[in-house]
């Protein structure tokens, strides 16, 4: 084993938490690079010697620079993507330059990179043309750089397989773009993590770039064809259309699956581009079995069944408090906050009524007014945001950095709070807060509390618009919460003010 550790970046994305797993089974000591430690150890499965979690935002120099320092090596799995918008490559650009001198200041061995599939000299999607300028930035360094082509991965939960396995299973006709007929070489999720292990333990890896694939040479419409024959669904339907813009096609896309508008974009206007492997010396260097498209999607869809999904493409997202929610009396300069607070008395102990609360969202819903939050998230999801349908990660466990349908769960205190912020697109943010406390004779006060930063006369607009609602909402849900788990209701729901 290594006496310096492996610097992971991106460790609680989707690639970046199995890659951390898969180091130290192989007995490597790993420093995990995230911007929020309560994320990272929140899904940690046990204590472990062998790795330290270090606090670093890529777009901070000074940081990534310390979480660099005293590392062999480092990974480099950040992607901008996730944050929507036009700015992203500019982030990525950025990122990419403060590894290079973090690592150059740091002594480091090598980077590995993973990077996107596309051909030189074809144009390049918006997407895959920052993938491969990021690769070109961290080459720019004294530091050798590993880089790793990858196109599309298929795996339980990766952005890729949720678009497509969406799209199949809500679809018995699917109109495509004759983009769709393009060839494209996926790539099961374990065959990456495994060429990513692999460049760290051969030498002659190091300052190569690698295209890495699967062992199929299929079109999009072929691999939907896929899906549905073994997902078990009759014959679907497939026509196509040479009047399908890829930017309705993935608008249209982004209404029926939970991905965000922003990454249904990105990926789909990378059909056009040829995603083959040019060459396959990597094979020779780091042998496996190189699992076929049929078997990717079924080892993915079996994990799906059993609920033990080990990442989501979503699981990359800020878990840090806005910094208005510390706020006290006050007035917050940064703009007004609005607040409203329901409170219900229940006869039992905060854990039994925890029990309900941490089984919220997804499949679950939300106890009342299940046909408003549906059309909430519709709404959402028509302007580009990332709507109700994420769901849960899993439907009882609950942790820190958590996607619940369109919130992101900030804090987690069993039989005490949980505190979600919303991520659908709004004219301002959001928080919901739930806080049990006991008070005499076995009794507990559930409070739910909605508060609201308003952006300018369109957040106040909106605050106002939906604040009636809040009344019925609020009120229902507490009476139904309570009545899941069993429990008498000494104290009807009400309108509590802000000092209790």
């Amino acid at each position: 084993m290594q006496k310096k550790p492996v610097l992971v970046t991106g460790a609680t994305g989707y690639v970046g938490r199995r890659l951390v797993h898969l180091l130290l089974e192989s007995g490597y000591r790993v420093r995990a690079a995230v911007r929020s430690l309560e994320k990272f150890r929140a899904r940690q499965p046990k204590e472990n010697p062998n790795i330290e979690a270090v606090r670093a935002d890529l777009l901070n120099p000074d940081e990534i620079a310390r979480a660099a320092k005293g590392c062999s090596s480092a990974y480099y799995l950040v992607h901008s993507l996730s944050n929507g918008g036009k700015d992203f490559p500019k982030i990525e650009r950025e990122t990419a330059e403060n590894m290079v001198r973090a690592a150059s200041d740091a002594g480091l061995e090598r980077i590995i990179y993973l990077g996107g599939l596309g051909q030189t000299g074809q144009k390049l999607s918006r997407h895959l043309s920052s993938r491969a300028y990021v690769a070109k930035i961290l080459k720019s360094g004294p530091v050798p750089v590993t880089v790793l082509r990858a196109g599309m991965i298929i795996g339980s939960g990766s952005a890729s397989f949720e678009i497509l396995r969406y799209v199949v299973d809500r679809l018995p006709v699917i109109v495509v773009p004759k983009s769709s007929h393009t060839r494209c070489q996926p790539i099961c999720i374990r065959n990456v993590l495994r060429y990513l292990v692999g460049c760290l333990e051969q030498d002659e890896t190091i300052g190569q770039t690698y295209d890495i694939c699967g062992p199929d040479i299929i079109t999009y419409t072929e691999l939907l064809k896929l899906y549905a024959e073994v997902a078990g669904f009759t014959k679907r339907k497939i026509i196509t259309s040479p009047h399908l813009s890829l930017g309705m096609t993935a608008y249209l896309i982004s209404l029926i699956s939970p991905v965000p508008a922003s990454i249904v974009r990105a990926l789909i206007l990378g059909l056009e581009n040829e995603v083959v492997c040019a060459d396959n010396r990597i094979r020779d260097i780091i042998p496996q079995e190189l699992m076929t498209c049929r078997q990717s999607i079924e080892r993915a869809l079996e994990k799906i069944e059993q609920q033990i999904v080990d990442t989501y493409y979503f699981d990359a997202g800020m878990t840090i408090p806005p910094e208005w929610v510390f706020q006290g009396d006050e007035p917050y300069s940064g703009g007004p906050i609005m607040e409203c607070t329901y409170r219900v008395r229940i006869v039992a102990e905060p854990m039994q009524i925890w029990e309900p609360i941490k089984q919220i969202g997804g499949k679950n819903g939300w106890y009342f007014g299940g046909s408003l939050w549906w059309l909430r998230g519709f709404m959402d999801k028509l302007i580009g945001g990332v709507g109700i349908q994420r769901g849960r990660r899993h439907p009882v466990d609950i942790a820190v950095g958590d996607v619940i349908d369109f919130w992101r769960v900030l804090d987690v205190k069993p039989g005490k709070r949980l505190l979600l912020l919303a991520e659908m697109m709004l004219p301002g943010e959001a928080i919901l807060e739930f806080r049990l406390s006991s008070v005499n004779n076995g009794e507990t006060d559930l409070t739910m509390t909605a508060k609201f930063l308003a952006m300018g006369l369109a957040g106040l607009g909106y605050w106002y618009s939906i604040y009636p609602l809040h009344d019925y909402v609020f009120k229902g849900m507490l009476q139904n919460i309570a009545q899941a788990c069993g429990a008498e209701v000494v104290r009807a729901p009400e309108k509590v003010t802000v000092d209790g």
